[in-house]
């Protein structure tokens, strides 16, 4: 597939001061320097594509590395036609089961009407399976969707190669590492929670297993990709730190569970690659007084407002000095007509 065209057409359209001027207004925003309610920001105006952008379905993208770069520069384009305010950026959209493809768990694809990024189904054999995989140690890194991660990183820098502005002004951010307990809960399917009473130190064996090769993968990827300190941006936000946790499975968790099983392997990860963002879907108000505490944490990526009692999020993130990105915006404002401060570090849509 010719893609020039449409890289064309986003190098036309990219406009340097705009741009510049939305990342200062980021880094306004991260350095305590945003005065207003809600941080919201745009570009100051549409710039519509000159010719028509087509959308790329998951699947599609998946089995072609030309689909994957449209899909994912269709999304530059996306921003750019609208003024939205989320700073460019690409990535190699495999979907949650990157890591774990490594450790030949099988992958899930949906059905291609669904639209929606694979997952992998749990290592066969139990707890017999998983001693398998603690003594085989850290696995070929071109294992599954590896190799087409690595490789789709170099294609992404190949391609920018010859636009000036689209290499200013588009990141590549890095996959979807997912977090060390959401990688073993995929390992081990829902199991997982009755291993960590029963067998604990095996999991704590495979939660460092899965550190190990968190770690290896993000080195290989930061030599294609290399981390432009002090700011990454992912789903379009810019945070402080090289990599965006996540931690999905902590809802199912105690708050003394997360301590032991999530928080230690997220801060090895933390002082490795200096720090960045966490992400939770679901409840977290029961956790995120000790996910607060990561040395390194710039900001919360939660969704489901509805399922947490705010004042808590509120209080253990923003009066602690922590963003919070991409909040819903109906949770911000509602906070803000009862009253409650969101000391400018409060971004939404």
């Amino acid at each position: 597939m010719d893609l020039k065209p449409y890289l064309d057409d986003l190098e036309q359209r990219v406009d340097n001061d705009a741009e510049e001027a939305l990342l200062t207004s980021w880094r306004n925003f991260l350095d305590g320097r945003f005065t207003g309610d809600i941080f919201s920001p745009r570009r100051p105006k549409p710039a519509p594509p000159t010719l028509p952008w087509p959308k790329v379905m998951v699947n599609t993208a998946l089995e072609d590395y030309d689909q994957m770069a449209l899909q994912q520069f269709g999304e530059c384009s996306g921003a750019i036609a609208g003024g939205r305010g989320n700073m460019l950026n690409v990535r190699c959209n495999y979907g949650t089961g990157i890591l774990p493809s490594l450790f030949e768990a099988e992958i899930f694809l949906m059905d291609y009407e669904h639209n929606t990024l694979p997952t992998t189904k749990p290592i066969p054999g139990g707890l017999d399976g998983i001693k398998k995989l603690l003594d085989a140690g850290i696995p070929d890194l071109n294992r599954g969707f590896g190799k087409h991660v690595f490789a789709m990183g170099e294609y992404f820098q190949e391609l920018l190669e010859p636009y000036p502005k689209l290499r200013q002004h588009v990141a590549i951010y890095h996959p979807d590492l997912q977090g060390p307990m959401d990688v073993c809960e995929l390992l081990c399917g829902s199991d997982i929670f009755l291993y960590l009473i029963d067998e604990a130190d095996l999991m704590h064996a495979l939660l460092t297993l899965v550190t190990d090769t968190y770690a290896a993968f993000m080195h290989r990827w930061q030599s294609i990709v290399p981390y432009t300190a002090p700011e990454s941006r992912h789903w379009g936000f810019l945070h402080r730190g090289a990599i965006m946790l996540r931690d999905d499975s902590a809802m199912n968790l105690s708050p003394d569970m997360f301590k032991e099983f999530i928080l230690p392997y997220n801060q090895r990860l933390f002082d490795i690659f200096g720090g960045g963002g966490d992400h939770f879907c679901g409840r977290g108000d029961h956790f995120i007084p000790i996910l607060k505490n990561l040395k390194g944490l710039d900001g919360i990526a939660m969704s489901q407002p509805e399922y947490n009692d705010m004042e808590i999020i509120f209080a253990n993130t923003v009066d602690c000095g922590l963003k919070l990105f991409g909040l819903r915006r109906d949770a911000a404002e509602n906070a803000l007509r009862a009253g409650r401060s969101l000391h400018g570090l409060v971004h939404c849509w």
